[in-house]
C-alpha cells in the first residue's frame, strides 16, 4: 500500500496509544476492538498490531 502523509502521525499515536492509531486508520471496526484487547493484555502486542494495521491498509 502507498505511504500517505498522515501515516507518520498515526505511527506516533501507535507508539503512545495504540488503539488511537488504529482508530485513525480503520475507525470502529474489528481491528480497533482487537487492538484494545491486545493493549490491555500487553502493551507491546498492541503496538505491533497497530503498526501492522497502519502499514497494511
Amino acid at each position: 500500500m502507498a505511504f500517505t502523509a498522515t501515516d507518520p502521525i498515526k505511527m506516533i499515536f501507535a507508539l503512545l496509544l495504540p488503539p488511537v492509531g488504529v482508530f485513525l486508520e480503520v475507525g470502529l471496526k474489528g481491528h480497533f476492538w482487537l487492538n484494545i484487547l491486545l493493549t490491555i493484555l500487553g502493551f507491546i502486542p498492541g503496538i505491533l498490531h497497530a503498526f501492522y494495521v497502519i502499514l497494511k491498509h
